[in-house]
């Protein structure tokens, strides 16, 4: 279900925007009336999503681990459209499906950096400017690994329980202003990221689910939207489950 104005005169910065959630959610809020910037490392595919979506979205080439590249794309977004009201962090990598005492150290890094440093330095960036207009929404793509832990993914277990807890700390940081921090747990959801995993993971994580399938990136849009609208006013520092009943708390 879709709502023509939800986001009109908003504007989101979605990182990871050219692929999966991230552009459906991107798709989904310049339907409903606003803006997107599709934040994404790969400069090809985030135009090819910019003009697939149409002239109220915009790409800017960002590597979300490295603090300066963030600054630079805020001061870019901000010259393109004048603000940013809607921060989703979507970007992520899932590392490789090892045992930790197999896991390769630069691997671990590189998905921190990526997952959790990368989230940090978005929100650290864009906070001041939501500050100025007194309004915004933040929504951190988090994972039920993240809470439940999965065997064989240490690194992205801990980055996605780090994603959950930076946006508790956040949304009590911010909770008396109109600002509100929430993120979402989902279980598997069949995006290009199932190509950094073994097939031997994906069947687990299939395993673990009560539906018995994986989830849909529309099922997991619909409730980002409505995290990222005016319409959750009451919510923040808080986690939201999309795992076809596997989360158990």
């Amino acid at each position: 279900m879709q709502f023509a104005e939800r986001f009109k005169g908003r504007v989101a910065v979605i990182t990871g925007g050219a692929s999966g959630i991230g552009v459906a959610v991107a798709h989904r809020i310049v339907a409903e009336g606003g803006k997107a910037c599709i934040w994404d490392l790969n400069a090809e595919a985030g135009a090819k999503a910019a003009d697939a979506i149409g002239s109220q979205a915009h790409s800017v080439t960002v590597d979300v681990s490295d603090e300066t590249s963030v600054t630079r794309a805020v001061a870019e977004t901000v010259k393109a459209f004048r603000q940013i009201d809607i921060l989703v962090t979507s970007a992520a990598i899932t590392g490789p499906n090892a045992t930790m005492w197999d896991y390769p150290p630069d691997k671990w890094r590189q998905v921190i950096d990526i997952n959790v440093n990368g989230v940090f330095y978005c929100c650290r960036a864009i906070v001041p400017e939501m500050q100025k207009s007194g309004y915004g929404r933040i929504v951190n793509i988090a994972s039920v690994a993240g809470k439940e832990g999965n065997p064989n993914a240490s690194a992205y277990s801990t980055s996605k329980a780090a994603v959950i807890g930076l946006t508790k700390s956040l949304g009590k940081e911010l909770a008396k202003s109109k600002i509100t921090v929430n993120c979402v747990t989902p279980a598997a959801v069949k995006t290009p990221i199932f190509d950094q995993m073994s097939q031997t993971h994906i069947d687990f994580m299939l395993s673990k689910i009560p539906m018995g399938r994986f989830g849909l990136v529309d099922e997991v849009t619909s409730l980002v939207t409505w995290l990222a609208s005016e319409e959750c006013s009451f919510s923040t520092g808080a986690v939201f489950d999309v795992s076809g009943g596997r989360a158990t708390y």
